[in-house]
């Protein structure tokens, strides 16, 4: 490589670096693996070394990674929180223990010693306390800016609020979320199909850097304390001497610190920690060396970015080779089939594994699997097991393409990909996977309205085999209902009241209830007051329908396809059987008066409720909006009316006071 090549690839290289920096410590949802990171800052490291004219301040091997939030508050942090140099190798442990003893002997210092520690998979922090009481808390930021977190560390059970001596001290730990608990919230959000954590730091990192602290402390974080950032009125020796202060102030410290008289230990002892890692219930990505004489680091000193007194060896992932035996689709309870790969169960990082996701279509198709396939697997974090690569060229020619499903495995309704989505959904509103969600919705406030029917009664009504489909909810029994509280005839008769009320709602409360995918309230009343039934619009064109404003391809067809289902002609028999209203009450207005024109409302109405003014502006043919736009008619604007009718005055829009839409609309 020549030196314009090295400048070129520099180039690209701080550029990689620092959007995957800015994904993994700000945005907390990493792009790539820990390894693959690890490797880019290598190569950038080595060409800088080689060719160090093209060194600067902003590269990532000169500064932190992170970057300070404005959500939060700023804090300065009186001393550094910086971040180490990694190696992977023990030829590189050599070399740092070289560089040690030489400064060492330049300086008389007769012995060396270290302390070896685990490397927290999570996300640094800074503790402070003003005579032994917790006063501030904050990330590390970019080292020497942190974010303000004091609430929300404070909901973390093992930071103490007052510690055993009053004292003015700040410590630095890093948050985490144990193995186990990881498991459980990544296994919860794949039950309710939200989007998973990729890795436990970063599931950390997310849940202390939340604006509502109350979000945090329904997350399991927990903390290990590793180091003493400044103490008034105490001096240490030694860091491990430190560590057991720590330990005996009642902090929750780093429980992997074994201290190494040389540099044989340290290397058996890295060993060691590599052998207990799968046990470990934390995730690690390392173990770190550090020097244990407090006034030789003084010596020793630091760079901008690091300590020159310490390193971070990192451990490269565990991969095994495995066979794909077969490939499986489960349905979550929004109707997402997720597939799954079977496989020939073996053990990485301390588990067996004999399944993992496969994401969805694309990512089989990206990895090129087929089943029967060899391929290699990891732990992505430790934790989450991974497909890496197939292995090709183990391939006998006996294996199998696989091709995702367009009938639901479960009810056998369609399965449909929408375009610009990469998820493949059942469309039958009877599938018991998506029961849950759908009775949850179906009996919403903007929907059916069914008061004291949440989501702890529904789970108890399906558990008990009480209700096995939406229609079931007007065949419930006063019995029924009352068994499922202590003294319960109360809540059944406001129950039994409340469901019986829902069969006179509008019919545009019905269509919003069904869960039509991509038509919400305000599609629903539209709809409703075109056709006037719920049979017309199960008859109504996809052409028809598409001509509506408002409404559009993708929603048109989304409400055909819903209404060409054998089950969701089922259901609404079964709903008419009920008694449940499927015809628009409203009267058939004949005054469009408003018709074509948009409306945005802001600030606060004294004659009418928000609503109030949306449905008569409806009523009379017209339609409302959230935002302003060059295609706003009219800005009704109340009382400290804010950037809307700012940026309204801007573009000249007409703002009408609530005296004017009253005259307007009488």
């Amino acid at each position: 490589m020549n030196k314009e090549q090295a400048k070129k690839r520099i180039g690209e290289l701080r550029n990689k670096t620092e959007y995957y920096a800015q994904k993994y410590y700000d945005e907390d949802k990493p792009e790539i693996s820990d390894f693959e990171y690890d490797m880019l800052m290598v190569e950038l490291r080595n060409l800088e070394k080689e060719y160090p004219e093209f060194i600067n301040k902003e590269s990532l091997t000169q500064k932190v990674g992170g970057h300070v939030s404005e959500k939060f508050e700023k804090v300065t942090h009186e001393v550094p929180l910086q971040s180490l140099q990694d190696i992977f190798s023990l030829d590189e442990i050599d070399e740092f223990d070289n560089r040690i003893k030489k400064s060492a002997e330049e300086n008389g210092i007769k012995e060396v010693k270290y302390v070896v520690e685990t490397k927290i998979d999570g996300l640094s922090a800074a503790l402070e306390y003003k005579n032994g009481k917790f006063v501030r808390g904050a990330t590390r930021g970019n080292g020497l800016v942190g974010e303000d977190v004091t609430q929300n560390l404070k909901t973390v059970k093992t930071i103490p609020i007052e510690i055993n001596d009053k004292i003015d001290i700040t410590v630095r730990g890093e948050v985490f979320i144990s193995k186990e608990d990881f498991e459980k919230m990544n296994q919860e959000r794949l039950e309710n199909e939200e989007e998973l954590f990729a890795n436990a730091r970063n599931a950390a990192a997310g849940s202390l850097r939340q604006l509502d602290s109350k979000i945090t402390a329904s997350r399991p974080l927990d903390i290990y304390i590793f180091n003493v950032q400044k103490i008034d009125g105490k001096e240490f020796d030694s860091h491990f001497e430190e560590l057991e202060y720590l330990d005996n102030l009642g902090f929750n410290v780093n429980p992997v610190r074994i201290p190494c008289d040389n540099l044989k230990e340290v290397k058996e002892t890295i060993e060691k920690i590599g052998e207990m890692r799968e046990t470990l219930t934390f995730g690690i990505d390392g173990a770190v060396i550090k020097v244990d004489n407090l006034k030789f680091r003084e010596i020793l000193g630091t760079t901008a970015k690091t300590p020159r007194w310490a390193i971070a060896y990192k451990y490269p992932p565990e991969q095994k080779e495995t066979k794909l035996k077969d490939i499986v689709c489960q349905v979550g309870r929004t109707g997402v089939i997720t597939p799954m790969a079977i496989l020939e169960p073996v053990k990485v990082a301390g588990s067996t594994i004999s399944k993992t996701t496969l994401h969805n279509e694309d990512f089989i198709k990206e990895k090129e699997l087929k089943i029967g396939d060899t391929v290699v697997i990891q732990k992505a974090g430790d934790v989450i097991p991974e497909i890496v690569k197939v292995l090709k060229e183990k391939r006998t020619g006996e294996e199998k393409d696989f091709e995702m499903p367009r009938i639901c495995p479960v009810c056998g309704a369609e399965a449909i990909r929408e375009e610009g989505e990469a998820a493949i959904r059942c469309t039958g509103i009877e599938c018991p996977a998506k029961l849950f969600r759908n009775l949850v919705h179906f009996v919403s406030r903007e929907a059916m309205n069914i008061d004291g029917l949440g989501e702890n009664i529904i789970q108890q009504l399906l558990d008990r085999e009480l209700i096995s489909n939406i229609s079931d909810i007007y065949e419930l029994k006063f019995e029924d209902i009352a068994s499922l509280k202590k003294n319960g005839k109360k809540f059944a008769q406001n129950l039994v009241d409340s469901i019986n009320a829902s069969k006179q709602n509008d019919l545009y409360r019905l269509i919003t209830a069904l869960g039509i995918r991509h038509v919400g309230g305000k599609a629903s009343k539209l709809l409703a007051k075109k056709y006037r039934t719920i049979d017309n619009i199960a008859n109504a064109s996809l052409e028809e329908l598409s001509e509506i404003n408002d409404i559009g391809e993708v929603m048109a067809n989304s409400i055909r396809e819903f209404f060409m289902q054998e089950q969701t002609k089922d259901l609404i028999e079964k709903l008419k059987k009920a008694g449940v209203n499927t015809i628009s009450l409203e009267e058939e207005s004949t005054d469009n008066r408003f018709e074509g024109k948009t409306f945005v409302l802001t600030g606060s109405l004294e004659k009418y409720t928000r609503k109030e003014a949306e449905d008569i502006i409806e009523k009379l043919g017209g339609k409302t909006s959230g935002s302003v736009s060059k295609k706003t008619d009219y800005v009704l604007a109340g009382e400290e009316a804010g950037s809307k009718l700012t940026k309204a005055q801007s573009l000249g829009i007409t703002i009408i006071s609530e005296e004017e839409f009253e005259k307007m609309s009488q």
